[in-house]
């Protein structure tokens, strides 16, 4: 049988599950590398080791696990006997850290949005900052909080409603009195501005109207993130992020409510709700061992070695 009949087979049953397959793109990525016309168990594992490539970044995993769970498929339905992948996985050193920005980092950064570029054609700095603010102080998606609706945000109760996101369902995201004002106060900015205030009108908006994008608030973000003098030092091959404002917000969340005294434990699932994580190890992936974490993370140790009472 052709492999790429065994594709489409594989991908239609993920599909009648209810699934998003996402990853089909993969599989047919790897149709066109071996050959079109192939039959799957002329698949070689020559073959499979070009497509995989280098097993240097997370995107080889990703490969490999797709092309796992697809050959897994295969055998179970007897088109072929086994699987044409490596058996051995290589284990390969983290190669990005996510960068924690501090609370002057955050403030240079909104100082910045007025200065970092000489004409603001689409961005405006007081929705720059807006974002900002709501990016660090509620741990939103990018993608989330530019999907922001005018119907969306309910300021009185200080409450955002965050529509199908990552994985298709919907949350409440409530949010503190010091960033409840900062975006009630960027609501009456925007309203003298001119700007639609129908409910299903984007929340945060272009200087021309228009709802903004990704690049736009990425391309931004990079710009001004020189500007203020933002960025690892040494030859580091990453530089801060704007989703890494993200990070941050769980990181200081933890860090707080160990600095407060509080049970950390039971904190963690409600913080993966709150982020709209699937599963608590996803939330677990953005608690990077800062020096701020671990100092607090020792003293709870220390306290408890010591015998003292804890609340964990």
């Amino acid at each position: 049988m052709k492999l790429r009949d065994v594709i489409a087979d594989y991908v239609a049953l993920q599909q009648s599950m209810g699934r998003n397959f996402g990853r089909q793109h993969l599989l047919r990525a790897f149709n066109r590398a071996v050959g079109s016309e192939i039959e799957i168990e002329d698949v070689a594992s020559d073959s499979v080791l070009a497509f995989l490539g280098r097993p240097t970044t997370c995107y080889w995993y990703e490969k490999h696990s797709s092309l796992m769970r697809f050959y897994q498929y295969a055998i179970s339905r007897g088109h072929v006997s086994s699987a044409p992948l490596p058996m051995t996985i290589p284990k390969i050193s983290p190669q990005f850290v996510p960068y924690i920005y501090t609370h002057d980092d955050v403030r240079r950064l909104l100082e910045a949005t007025n200065t970092y570029r000489k004409i603001h054609i689409l961005l405006e700095p007081h929705t720059f900052r807006a974002i900002l603010l709501l990016l660090y102080g509620a741990g939103l998606r990018i993608s989330e909080a530019l999907s922001l609706r005018i119907g969306d945000v309910d300021l009185a109760e200080a409450v955002l409603l965050i529509r199908e996101s990552k994985f298709y369902k919907s949350r409440l995201v409530p949010i503190g009195a010091h960033l409840q004002q900062a975006m009630t106060q960027f609501a009456t900015t925007r309203r003298g501005a001119g700007h639609p205030v129908m409910p299903d009108a984007p929340f945060f908006i272009g200087r021309k109207g228009k709802q903004l994008k990704i690049p736009t608030l990425q391309q931004s973000f990079r710009q001004l993130r020189e500007h203020a003098g933002i960025r690892r030092g040494g030859s580091a091959r990453y530089q801060p992020r704007l989703h890494d404002l993200r990070h941050s917000f769980c990181v200081n969340r933890v860090v707080a409510a160990y600095e407060a005294g509080a049970n950390v434990t039971p904190l963690l699932p409600k913080l993966s709700t709150y982020l709209g994580h699937i599963n608590l190890s996803s939330t677990q992936k953005y608690l990077t061992m800062t020096p701020a974490l671990l100092q607090q993370a020792c003293r709870r140790f220390e306290r408890y070695a010591m015998g003292e009472s804890t609340n964990e």
